[in-house]
């Protein structure tokens, strides 16, 4: 979409608007959720074991689904899913946001994480195919990564807001009218499906399995925390998945069209894009999930405070992903890019982490949150690698695997930080002493950290560049087909 004509420049910042508007959309949901949780448990009358399952449920919905999600994209059509997606995005949040039950919550924070299993992979899809591979792709990906980023760290200041002043319903209810606006704009700005709903095989023996084994893992992994690592609802779930998957792999084998070309497993970019994502989410998740412990239980904060505390992170995370990721993606490549922000983001994560102290303050931790913020550049260098090379009709299943990679690493890394986290706390009348729980956050935040070092090093196995960044043309789709796999 390279033209000199002014109209056509300008259709194409309204489209990537659009997208970045939806990524905003899904990544404030993350948290948003998390500083209502206390109101929501104590309205509804969720139990303390239950209670976990208002994030739980999106997350099984989401990570469930999202092969399935990626492939529909690619059969049916990305506006078509991007619509839909977004539909089930915000008819579920509205109904989420006038329960009055437990199970209608969970219902409907499930069904919101199939509207975004649906959407996720439309939205980069789009971004792949909208726009040539190269600089022009990467500046999409920069505004895009900003959005996202941004949305990550404003999840958290929102729902404080929200949560203060309207009650726990509008970190629901916000989504319906952001939802309305972009699926209302999507007709206008983005460019009709080349195929028709259905055209083409569809797997759906593969869909099936791979919808239920990935499920069944992230149920595995969200479960074990709270019925016990050995108990049928964590190991049982998990090995299941595993075993699920498998039969799906060999299934995929064997078929004509299948959902996941085993294939692209093998594309040295994307494998590579999967694993760091995989290690990247599970270290966020991780980091979110202290940063907002220490604060509430630590500092003291209420709500409010925790959300507001959030808002340096958000700015600085924007200008990194938004105004540093084209520069350096430009200046030293996707190789250098990524690993060098996964190796700074995990630096800043674990001088954060340092920074948690029982009687400490919101300003020791500035120190972290600037350097995890600004080395937000690469964020959009993981999804670039995920989709370089690649055909335009398999960018969809392409997203799908990389956001799956995501969204399990994600319940994987939290589990863990979790975990380690509450391994040497002291009780005292059944609850932490604050220099323990301080200690355990502390150490779990210094490992995320050390994690997204190992990533930065499996970064280093993308392929050199072969000349400078600037002189290199978008590859031919003859090239993207054979693409070479050794450093």
């Amino acid at each position: 979409m390279v033209s000199s004509d002014s109209g056509v420049k300008a259709k194409s910042g309204l489209v990537l608007a659009l997208l970045a508007f939806a990524q905003f959309i899904i990544t404030i949901d993350y948290n948003i959720v998390y500083v209502a949780l206390p109101d929501i448990g104590k309205e509804l009358d969720f139990s303390t074991q239950s209670l976990q399952w208002v994030v739980s449920a999106y997350l099984l919905g989401f990570g469930g689904f999202l092969l399935l999600g990626g492939r529909a994209v690619d059969r049916f059509g990305q506006r078509r899913m991007f619509i839909a997606g977004l539909s089930l995005y915000g008819i579920s949040s509205l109904v989420g946001g006038l329960a009055t039950e437990p199970w209608m919550l969970v219902a409907s924070r499930a069904v919101q994480g199939l509207g975004g299993a649906l959407l996720t992979p439309a939205i980069l899809a789009l971004i792949m195919t909208s726009f040539a591979e190269g600089t022009e792709r990467n500046k999409a990906l920069a505004v895009w990564g900003a959005a996202g980023s941004s949305g990550l760290a404003a999840g958290a200041l929102l729902g404080g807001v929200l949560t203060e002043y309207l009650g726990w319903e509008a970190v629901f209810f916000v989504n319906v009218p952001l939802a309305l606006i972009a699926v209302l704009s999507a007709p206008r700005l983005l460019a009709p499906d080349r195929t028709a709903p259905g055209e083409g095989a569809f797997d759906l023996p593969g869909g099936l399995l791979a919808t239920a084994g990935s499920s069944l893992l992230v149920f595995g992994l969200v479960s074990g925390p709270e019925k016990g690592w050995g108990s049928l609802s964590g190991a049982g779930s998990i090995v299941g998945g595993v075993v699920l998957l498998g039969v799906f792999l060999l299934v995929e084998s064997r078929t004509r069209a299948p959902l996941v070309p085993l294939r692209l497993l093998r594309h040295r970019s994307l494998a590579t894009a999967m694993a760091v994502m995989f290690i990247f989410m599970g270290s966020l998740s991780g980091s979110y999930y202290l940063f907002t412990t220490y604060l509430q239980n630590v500092l003291g904060y209420d709500a409010l405070q925790a959300g507001l505390a959030f808002l340096p992170l958000t700015v600085i995370s924007m200008v990194g992903a938004g105004k540093l990721a084209p520069m350096a993606l430009a200046k030293w490549g996707l190789r250098t890019t990524l690993a060098s922000g996964m190796f700074f983001i995990g630096v800043g994560q674990m001088v954060l982490a340092l920074g948690y102290t029982s009687d400490g303050s919101f300003w020791a931790l500035m120190p972290g949150t600037v350097i995890w913020g600004l080395a937000g550049y690469g964020f959009p260098a993981m999804y670039a690698a995920a989709g370089a090379g690649i055909a335009p009709e398999e960018q969809g299943v392409a997203s799908g695997l990389a956001t799956t990679a995501q969204q399990v690493g994600g319940a994987v890394g939290l589990a863990a930080v979790v975990a380690i986290a509450n391994s040497g706390l002291d009780l005292v009348d059944g609850l932490p002493t604050a220099d323990s729980l301080t200690d355990g956050l502390r150490i779990a935040g210094v490992a995320g950290g050390a994690a997204l070092v190992v990533a930065a090093l499996i970064a280093l196995a993308l392929k050199k560049p072969d000349a400078a960044p600037e002189a290199q043309a978008a590859p031919t789709a003859g090239q993207r087909d054979t693409e070479v796999t050794e450093v």
